[in-house]
């Protein structure tokens, strides 16, 4: 259990959902992973991948947003050719 008074994190909740006996090294027994490189290039490449996550959605909009003006252009040239 975490000391009395402690408050425990989201990233400590997953983590024990994760792995609880990673939590309890890491939180009770104040252990440190050898293995910080493989953590720190796992940590940059889900940092990497939610930065392209955030331009993939930006892009969706950018598209759907292109995609109506393209629909209201060809209207208005349909009404246009229409009245001509």
């Amino acid at each position: 259990m975490p000391p009395k008074g402690k408050r425990v994190t989201a990233s400590e909740i997953g983590q024990y959902a994760f792995c609880a006996r990673a939590w309890w090294f890491r939180t009770v027994e104040k252990l440190e992973p050898l293995n910080v490189e493989a953590l720190d290039r796992g940590t940059a490449a889900h940092e990497q991948h939610g930065w392209q996550v955030v331009l993939a959605r930006g892009l969706r909009k950018l598209a759907f947003v292109l995609l109506g003006l393209f629909a209201l252009l060809i209207i208005a040239w349909s009404v246009t050719r229409l009245l001509v």
